[in-house]
């Protein structure tokens, strides 16, 4: 069995080791922002490919005490690093974070695990000098309390790059949070979903990804395929297993709308980018299938009535930091308290930083969560109804 570690927005840690769980892997700890599950080889490529909340999944390679440089350096000598890397691997020390620990020196530490790595790469291959022309890989080392854990990212880009966003505009949710905003309210695809404020289209396009059962890694690539043991036959053999679970037969209500035309075309060109590629992923296992595309419609949120008695408003507002002024961001939050005469019976979720949202609003959460979207300390607001 191997431990791996899947990074997430900092308060999602529950809501990802409830989708490890999902999957079969076993849970072994978590910290702020980092969760450690333990699996077999497949979850290299199963986890990358499915997560949706999660930012990267990397491969923890060593954990050992070290409380001086010779430990730190032989520790991440005794990995077997011929196992991923190949003779031009670009490799980077890109993090590295200390924690109540003697050995201090990011830079260092850093500097050391560089050099462990290539002198061991040198001493088995019987070389000195690296063209470093080939892919890149990351490594990440967190020291804790002396002790050191050596990480491997296995997913390249961040995982919110699902590969369909052509365009965000200005100031887009990440797809993984958007994801963790669906979870968090326990929506299922029954329920009628509308976005008032949907921008590119993220949260309506996760919602359509989840709803019939779409892995939202199966249309990018990942660091993983460089790898020197990567086994392409079973990770294409995954991806088949996983398109195999994608549902067409389901009939979803989930529609977004703004009041930027520009917006509404945006989402819809992402939203065709990603059924096409769900399309793709069907067709490699002989499926000509087509998936339903969300409705986006320009509209204000203030002209919004409901098509259904219930269901979920779920949206990402301006909110200062992001667009426009807080005033701005007062003035609107004050007048959607409109959504409350008009959606009678419907739940809502959203998202902000600003503190004063429900006193703008003038009505309390039933809920609040704290989640750091990106660089902004955000907190989400939930309704149990209006």
């Amino acid at each position: 069995m191997i431990t791996y570690v899947a990074l997430c927005a900092i308060g999602a840690e529950k809501i990802l080791g409830n989708e490890l769980k999902h999957l079969g892997y076993k849970l072994d700890g978590n910290a702020p922002g980092r969760v450690r599950f333990v699996a077999d080889e497949d979850a290299l490529y199963r986890s990358n490919i499915c997560l949706r909340t999660a930012d990267r999944v990397y491969i923890e390679l060593a954990k050992y005490r070290a409380d001086n440089f010779d430990d730190l350096f032989d520790g991440s000598y005794k990995i077997s690093w011929q196992d991923y890397l190949k003779k031009d691997s670009y490799v980077v020390v890109d993090k590295v974070r200390v924690h109540k620990s003697k050995l201090n020196s990011e830079h260092t530490i850093q500097s050391m695990i560089q050099k462990s790595i290539y002198t061991k790469l040198g001493d088995i291959w019987r070389i000195s000098n690296f063209p470093e022309t080939g892919d890149r890989f990351d490594i990440r080392v967190y020291l804790d309390e002396d002790t050191v854990s050596i990480m491997l990212d296995t997913s390249g880009e961040a995982l919110h790059k699902r590969g369909y966003r052509t365009d965000g505009g200005t100031a887009p949710l990440r797809e993984t949070t958007a994801a963790v905003l669906l979870q968090e309210m326990m929506w299922r695809r029954k329920l009628p979903l509308h976005d008032p404020f949907c921008g590119s289209g993220t949260i309506v396009i996760e919602a359509a990804l989840y709803a019939h059962d779409i892995a939202s890694g199966l249309g990018r690539g990942f660091a993983f395929e460089g790898f020197a043991n990567f086994n392409r036959k079973r990770f294409h053999e995954i991806r088949r297993e996983e398109a195999s679970k994608i549902r067409t037969d389901v009939e979803c209500r989930i529609a977004g709308s703004d009041i930027d035309p520009a917006a509404v075309e945006r989402a819809k060109q992402n939203a065709e980018y990603a059924c096409v590629a769900a399309g793709r992923a069907l067709q490699m296992i002989g499926s000509d299938a087509k998936i339903q595309r969300p409705e986006f419609t320009v509209s204000s949120f203030e002209d919004l009535t409901p098509s259904y008695e219930t269901g979920l408003l779920l949206c990402n507002p301006p909110y200062g930091e992001r667009l426009g002024d807080e005033a701005e961001a007062k003035k609107l939050y004050f007048d959607m308290g409109l959504l409350f005469d008009h959606f009678a019976n419907w739940k809502m979720g959203v998202i902000t930083s600003q503190k004063s949202f429900e006193e703008n609003l003038g009505h309390k959460a039933s809920k609040v969560k704290a989640i750091k979207a990106g660089n902004l300390d955000t907190q989400f607001y939930m309704f149990d109804s209006l």
